[in-house]
């Protein structure tokens, strides 16, 4: 019986080797193939076709697998069996890929065990939380984690097939750009023929049900499903614990934050903490969630009606997360006493290395004083000179002066933007 599943998933895995592949130019590259390398990211964001192009390039020898993201291996305790079982299969692999181990009990100790054993190990996982907490305690610096979203821009115009940007007029990229902002970059919505939001409420449900409802035997489900839908549905808008609460008709905020760290764990949403240097006074201010692809927002929550510079606005979000999991700098948003805001904060280090505002238009005076003055305010307050204004079409730089605050913004087109920071 083990025997049949595992072959079964190994005509699959090759299946998936043989179909086109669309090179993840977003990836960390993984050098140290003695470490055991995790790729952790969201459901169908392409974890198993990365991890198999790269388990298959590791050497020249067939590489084991197995995919616990199966029923029939669901009642899996004898991993000697398992193990016996891939050696038959593969021909005693030394390099061993395990699809979503984190619905295997006890995993990370089957890995260790492995790992000490003298084999290589990819593992890919859909949980951040079961997965950083039992590397963390079992794995300390033997592993390295490789997180993987969905598309990036580039890796959109890539599986288009939409060419190099020599070849391509302005109009052409930004309508690329528009297409991108409510399509998203999920895979399978990208590259095949089949109803992107059909697809992706049903990807949200089995999130909700099977990785979260079904693991931590949440009850109150409806209210878990309202609380999604308000956050997607107002993604770059403060939220405050209490405001969640209330979704959930629950008085206290531990619900709250226990239900937001499960979406967050499960890659369907990020938060974006507004910026201090006091670490107190951020954990006090409210926060700001961002949906971890746009076009999962638009199928469960805002529509293109929403606007499209809210669209702009959480795929650069996107990809400074993106930025933040790599451990390239960490992200935060601006807000002064006036209510004036800047969209994003990259701190690397103890330093503030851009301030970003994003606008689809900003040619109305009105508008555009307004980005820029924030600007302006946040350079001072925070010491940072790299001022961006990211609009649909618009490049330069201006220089400004406003009472007394001097500055340079550069003006860029956001596709060329995503473009140079994937």
């Amino acid at each position: 019986m083990l025997h049949d599943i595992l072959l079964t998933q190994k005509r699959e895995i090759d299946a998936r080797l043989a179909d086109a592949f669309i090179p993840r130019t977003s990836a960390p590259n993984p050098a140290a193939a003695d470490l055991i390398r995790v790729i952790t990211g969201p459901r169908r964001a392409g974890k198993s076709s990365y991890a198999a192009h790269l388990a298959a390039h590791a050497n020249d020898e067939p590489f084991g697998y197995a995919n616990f993201d199966d029923e029939r291996l669901a009642s899996l305790d004898d991993y000697d069996a398992l193990l016996a079982a891939i050696d038959a299969l593969y021909d005693k692999p030394r390099l061993i890929f395990f699809d979503e181990i984190q619905n295997l009990p006890h995993w990370e100790l089957f890995a260790n065990r492995i790992h000490r054993a003298k084999r290589r190990l990819i593992l890919t996982g859909s949980n951040a939380h079961l997965l950083g907490s039992e590397l963390a305690t079992h794995l300390t610096g033997r592993h390295l984690t490789l997180p993987l979203l969905p598309f990036s821009f580039r890796e959109y115009l890539d599986a288009k097939g939409a060419g190099s940007a020599a070849s391509r007029t302005q109009n052409e990229t930004v309508e690329l750009c528009r297409a991108y902002a409510t399509e998203g970059g999920f895979p399978e919505v990208v590259l095949k023929d089949i109803s992107r939001d059909d697809y992706l409420k049903t990807l949200l449900q089995a999130v909700l049900f099977k990785d979260i409802v079904g693991r931590y035997r949440i009850r109150a489900t409806r209210a878990l499903g309202d609380m999604v839908t308000f956050l997607l549905s107002n993604s770059g808008s403060e939220y405050s614990y209490s405001t969640l609460a209330g979704i959930l008709g629950s008085r206290g905020d531990h619900t709250v934050r226990k239900y937001l760290g499960y979406l967050e764990q499960t890659f369907l949403l990020f938060s974006v903490t507004r910026f201090s240097w006091k670490v107190r006074e951020q954990a006090a201010f409210n926060k700001k969630a961002y949906a971890m692809d746009n076009g999962l927002a638009c199928a469960a929550g805002f529509r293109f009606s929403a606007g499209i510079g809210k669209l702009y606005e959480n795929m650069v979000a996107i990809a400074c997360h993106r930025r933040q999991l790599n451990g390239a700098s960490r992200l935060f948003f601006w807000k002064n006493a006036q209510q004036e805001e800047v969209d994003f904060v990259q701190q690397t280090g103890g330093r503030v290395t851009a301030l970003i505002q994003v606008c689809a238009d900003a040619t109305a005076p009105k508008t555009r004083e307004r980005e820029m003055r924030s600007l302006l305010k946040a350079s001072r307050e925070l010491r940072c000179d790299n001022l961006l204004l990211l609009t649909e079409t618009e490049s330069g730089e201006e220089t400004l002066n406003w009472h007394g605050m001097k500055g340079k913004v550069t003006l860029k087109p956001i596709s060329r933007w995503l473009l140079e920071n994937d």
